[in-house]
């Protein structure tokens, strides 16, 4: 059993360390700066307190990642507690005030009494690589959701019957708004002419999407003030979409390269819905080591599939989505088994049974989310692929 606990709560710039005995009496409390040299002084000044130590922190990557690593590479035992248990437990404590040594205390006095906490270990170097490639796929994908959303806003207040026309998360209409983007440049250049414009720049279906155009232009004849400078803005948007278009695409591909590296790329990709990125994530979460959640019930709390209890007096069998869980994971297991419906029998029949005991369609799909750890968790297991269909036994 550790002798000491030592308590980081950390910072972009500083953390803030304290160390409690085994009675809780405070030993040290020190602010350091988040560089390695600091880091290593704090590391041998706890160390001389007392070897055998438990260090938790309430960060578990970004900002605490240099920290963490340090500390593994060491070979301490490292546990971490969430920012948010850390908030709640504070109103424990006495003092109504916040301050990074308190939230310190409070982090090593919890991992003093708790045996529950989550312990951290040495992440894989691939994994790492999947989680910083998915990360900045996630930003890049936002960015072009919100350039889109705003092209919407801008196209609608100048030329809607347009917007309701194009299909704006496909690349052939942003094309189109590259060149034109009023009713009266798009029936001054005809849906002939338009057509060959946009085959010259490699639209698919450019005939269609150039009559839709002009058809949509026919319907407004009314320049509405502030045209001209909308459209420049509409153009500049349009560009911008595109470019993030294409930073998804190559982003993608190295995704997929560096997940078909991984030693469980197969395994997990031969589960219908789990593709490439979806994969990608999980592995950037999980790192594939399913011993560091211990059972399926835990992987699937963690994300947020599997439904807790709120009973309370006479209320039993009350459940409910639980309210803490890690969103990148269940976004995983709920987008896989969504695709799944579409492409495998088997989904789509569980899906339809629990749509047939009433359930609405995110319970539905929450219940195959569930399923479908328990069958993941089987396959990195055995490490075997997952098999539509049960093999037939050969005749004697």
């Amino acid at each position: 059993m550790a002798q000491i606990w030592a308590g980081t709560d950390i910072g972009k710039t500083h953390h803030h360390c304290v160390v409690l005995d085994v009675e809780g009496k405070r030993l040290l409390s020190r602010r350091v700066a988040n560089d390695e040299p600091e880091l290593l002084a704090l590391l041998a000044d706890v160390l001389a307190l007392g070897e055998d130590a438990v260090w938790a922190v309430d960060v578990a990557d970004g900002m605490a990642a240099l920290w963490i690593n340090l500390l593994l590479n060491h070979g301490q035992q490292l546990v971490y507690i969430p920012g948010m248990a850390v908030n709640r437990a504070s109103a424990g404590y006495r003092g109504m005030g916040k301050t990074d040594a308190k939230d310190a205390t409070v982090i090593a006095d919890q991992a003093r009494m708790r045996r529950d906490l989550t312990i951290l270990r040495p992440d894989d170097e691939h994994a790492v690589e999947l989680r910083i490639l998915t990360g900045r796929r996630s930003d890049l994908v936002a960015d072009r959701t919100w350039a889109t959303n705003r092209l919407r806003a801008l196209l609608t207040s100048i030329f809607p019957a347009l917007e309701r026309a194009l299909d704006l998360g496909n690349l052939g209409p942003l094309v189109l708004l590259t060149g034109y983007q009023t009713p009266a440049a798009l029936r001054r250049i005809g849906a002939r002419r338009l057509t060959t414009w946009l085959r010259n720049r490699k639209v698919r279906g450019a005939q269609a999407l150039a009559e839709a155009a002009v058809e949509a232009a026919d319907r407004q004849h009314t320049a509405l003030p502030g045209e001209k400078i909308t459209a420049q803005m509409v153009h500049s948007l349009a560009k911008e979409a595109m470019s993030l278009h294409e930073q998804v695409a190559e982003i993608d591909k190295l995704i997929e390269a560096r997940f078909r590296d991984h030693e469980l790329a197969e395994v997990i990709s031969s589960l219908p819905g789990l593709g490439p990125v979806l994969g990608s994530e999980f592995l950037g979460v999980t790192c594939g080591d399913l011993s560091r959640f211990g059972s399926p019930d835990r992987l699937a709390s963690l994300a947020g599939v599997a439904p807790v209890p709120r009973d309370s007096g006479n209320v039993s069998g009350n459940l409910h989505r639980p309210r803490r869980y890690h969103r990148g994971l269940q976004r995983v297991f709920y987008q896989s088994a969504l695709l799944s419906i579409r492409r495998c029998e088997e989904s789509r029949r569980f899906y339809e049974r629990k749509r047939a005991e009433g359930k609405r369609h995110t319970q539905a799909v929450l219940a195959l989310a569930r399923r479908r750890v328990n069958v993941l968790w089987a396959l990195i297991r055995d490490g075997q692929c997952y098999q539509r269909t049960l093999p037939v036994p050969a005749v004697a």
